[in-house]
């Protein structure tokens, strides 16, 4: 794969965990940095482990990854966007941590979104490729997007609080549900 090709495939990969970022970075109101860029870590670590695991289960059984894929990804996206989006709706109390700060829904929502590069990645066991070079890139690449939509997400988060959590849940739950659609219908 040519440079351009890793870049735009990570970049491709990203998009998503972007999107969740701002939406995390909205429904906390005001993340601290420190939080922002742990939420990239999260993001980027663990779709930079996602393809590779992709690319070993599709060297041994890619079959199988691929008719489950897509399951995974709905049922995760879907219990972490509903969670979202009853926690937006009920009334929370003053000492309650919002959810956007668990870091158990961090990391499932990490993992619900990377489920479409660990399908990539077992489309790249079939070619000759290094990846250990496009799950560094793709990394990178959701790093830097995430802790971006973390940013974007906090100077919204002041005027949009509860609301922008519960489009951030219903995003979560249409995305689970769009790749469950175009998984189903291929």
């Amino acid at each position: 794969m040519s440079p351009f090709t890793i870049a735009v495939l990570a970049v491709s990969m990203s998009v998503d965990a972007f999107a969740v970022s701002v939406g995390r970075g909205a429904a906390i109101g005001r993340p601290r940095f420190s939080e922002t860029l742990r939420t990239g870590a999260v993001f980027g670590v663990v779709e930079a482990i996602t393809p590779v695991l992709g690319w070993a289960a599709g060297v041994a059984a890619s079959s199988f990854v691929e008719a489950v894929d897509h399951w995974i990804a709905f049922g995760l996206l879907a219990a972490v966007g509903l969670h979202m989006l009853f926690s937006a709706l009920a009334k929370k109390d003053a000492g309650e941590v919002p959810v956007g700060r668990s870091m158990t829904v961090l990391v499932a929502t990490a993992i619900g979104t990377s489920l479409d590069a660990m399908a990539v990645g077992v489309s790249l066991a079939f070619l000759d490729v290094n990846i250990a070079v496009i799950a560094a890139a793709i990394g990178l690449a959701t790093f830097l997007m995430s802790s971006g939509g973390m940013l974007v997400g906090r100077v919204i988060g002041e005027r949009f609080g509860r609301a922008a959590e519960a489009v951030a849940g219903i995003a979560l739950v249409g995305l689970g549900a769009s790749i469950l659609y175009e998984h189903l219908l291929a």
